[in-house]
């Protein structure tokens, strides 16, 4: 439910989410316009249309006799026979092909025997994915100040960096851009970057936004100038947020050399 103060942005921001699937999912036209008290889906709704299965090449499909696979239109047929030979056997039409066709006579061709299907080669195993594949990001310092404030659950959901006004903002690892705006309330002017389907990070109260929504960044890319849009300073405030949660910043950034 929608709580009094939350808006669609930070409700995509504490569940780790791209604030426009979450509107998609929602059928949401304008994502300002959702109400206290509002149920809202937060994952993707299940399709109800079925995916046909797609035979891999090589494979044998297997399906009663003289019944065709779903999805696939009936052979032709004369009268009650069923064209089954190959291309080879067909005959030129004429009135006594037509008639010995129907009565079944010598000149329709006879199906060539069936040999046993060798069952398809299997593929050799895939080793299973990493379960901790997400977990695993490059991290670096979005920018070279010092930390003036640290984390804490109650008060500061990252840590504060000071900066001189337009200094650059770095990506601190590489994904995509899902949110670049000033839409929310605190942050001033906010890049939140989605690294994978665990791990995001928010670069708030710049001066000037470098990249846009969508647009895929590497680690160490500026994308954005300090400064104090809605701060009461010029400072970098940054987030490490992980399945939507915010975590402490200081243990996922490297060492600073001393």
């Amino acid at each position: 439910m929608v709580k009094r103060g939350e808006t669609l942005y930070s409700i995509a921001l504490d569940q780790g989410l791209d604030y426009r699937e979450l509107a998609q999912w929602n059928n949401l036209s304008d994502p300002n316009r959702i109400q206290v008290g509002q149920a809202l889906r937060l994952r993707a709704p299940v399709g109800a249309a079925q995916v046909t299965p797609i035979t891999a090449p090589g494979s044998v499909e297997s399906r009663a006799l003289g019944t065709q696979p779903q999805g696939t239109q009936p052979q032709a047929a004369v009268g009650d026979a069923l064209k089954t030979e190959p291309k080879a056997g067909k005959r030129p039409y004429s009135e006594e092909n037509f008639a010995a066709m129907q009565r079944g006579g010598e000149t329709r061709a006879q199906p060539a025997p069936q040999s046993a299907a060798k069952p398809a080669p299997q593929a050799p195993p895939q080793p299973a994915p990493a379960q901790d594949d997400d977990d695993k990001v490059d991290w670096g310092w979005p920018t070279s100040g010092k930390v003036i404030a640290g984390f804490s659950e109650a008060t500061n959901k990252g840590i504060d960096i000071s900066g001189k006004s337009g200094d650059p903002v770095l990506a601190s690892a590489g994904g995509r851009v899902v949110y670049s705006g000033q839409g929310l309330r605190g942050y001033g002017k906010l890049i939140i970057v989605k690294h994978n389907n665990t791990y995001l990070s928010a670069y708030a109260h710049n001066k000037e936004l470098l990249v846009k929504e969508g647009q895929t960044v590497v680690k160490g890319q500026k994308i954005a100038e300090v400064g104090n849009t809605d701060a009461d300073q010029v400072k970098l405030h940054f987030e490490i947020r992980r399945l939507g949660k915010p975590v402490d910043p200081a243990k996922f950034l490297p060492d600073r050399p001393s």
